[in-house]
């Protein structure tokens, strides 16, 4: 039996949830104190992924551009994102939600704008 202990985000609580595994399987998640926490742990477990935020810098302003992806990527990806958002060149004018990337590597989530910069 195999025990992994994580900490979770899905809440201000920063529980350290515990994972037990066998043979690679669950058996028991144990020390959360909401749903939240079980289920962060098991996705975590099983298919970890991540929201990817940046920054990039854009031509004829003083303020870069924050970007992130509209939804969770898994987590074997984020570094591929990173390097697809760096070749991102845009001009002025962007409003929030502008869709900078459509289906980053190779998935169904966008990269998106997450400001305006006139």
């Amino acid at each position: 039996m195999e025990e992994k202990t994580i900490t979770c985000i899905g809440c201000p609580m920063g529980c350290q949830v515990m994972v037990e595994l066998a043979q690679g399987e669950i058996v028991e998640i144990k020390n959360f104190k909401c749903k939240k926490g079980k289920d962060y742990a098991r996705d975590e477990m099983t298919s970890p992924s991540r929201m990817v935020t940046s920054v990039l810098p854009i031509k004829n302003s003083k303020e870069p551009l924050a970007v992130k992806t509209q939804r969770f990527i898994p987590k074997s990806m984020v570094f591929d994102c990173l390097k697809e958002i760096r070749k991102i060149k845009v001009s002025l004018p962007i409003a929030i939600g502008d869709v900078m990337i459509k289906g980053v590597c190779g998935t169904d989530v966008d990269v998106v704008a997450t400001r305006n910069l006139n």
